[in-house]
């Protein structure tokens, strides 16, 4: 009998990523911005990150595991109002190109670097450091405009319940 973790594997191989490439219709099936495509692109990079987490500096993992997370929280705050436009082209554009693309161009990196760095030291990671701590910054910064606007929208709505309510207006 076949385990419950084994059903998904092809062999000796991993499963396979989510599919990254739309259907031949030119559509995912999701709205573009909807709130689930934005988790899919989240949930590709996580695993994204995962499958190579093996050739990336611990930090550098955490910190992209991070930059996740507070993508995932921010794309959360849709449940009770719908992400603004700039959210969506933020998150968007870090799960799906910029954190992918400095994680891409560092694994080229030390790959063509192999074998020339010293005793276990490598020039890159620093590089890639920084990179995703920019992520990390930017994407807490889109997670507070994201909570802060809530907030706004519950200040507005306390004014005008106290506009609406005051004395004089119950007063006949």
């Amino acid at each position: 009998m076949a385990s419950w973790f084994r059903r998904n594997r092809r062999g000796p191989e991993r499963a396979a990523p989510p599919s990254a490439t739309p259907p031949a219709d030119g559509t995912t099936g999701l709205g573009e911005d909807s709130p689930a495509e934005l988790n899919r692109l989240v949930s590709e990079l996580v695993w994204y990150v995962n499958a190579h987490a093996g050739h990336l500096p611990n930090q550098s993992v955490v910190t992209a595991r991070y930059v996740c997370d507070l993508l995932s929280a921010t794309i959360a705050t849709s449940t009770t109002r719908e992400l603004d436009v700039y959210a969506v082209i933020s998150v968007r554009a870090i799960a799906s190109d910029y954190l992918r693309t400095s994680v891409a161009t560092y694994l080229a990196a030390a790959q063509t670097m192999a074998g020339s760095t010293t005793e276990g030291t490598d020039p890159n990671a620093a590089l890639l450091d920084e990179q995703l701590n920019l992520l990390w910054d930017s994407a807490a910064e889109v997670f507070a405009a994201a909570k802060s606007r809530d907030l706004d929208a519950l200040r507005t709505q306390g004014n005008f319940l106290r506009t609406k309510f005051s004395r004089s207006d119950l007063q006949l």
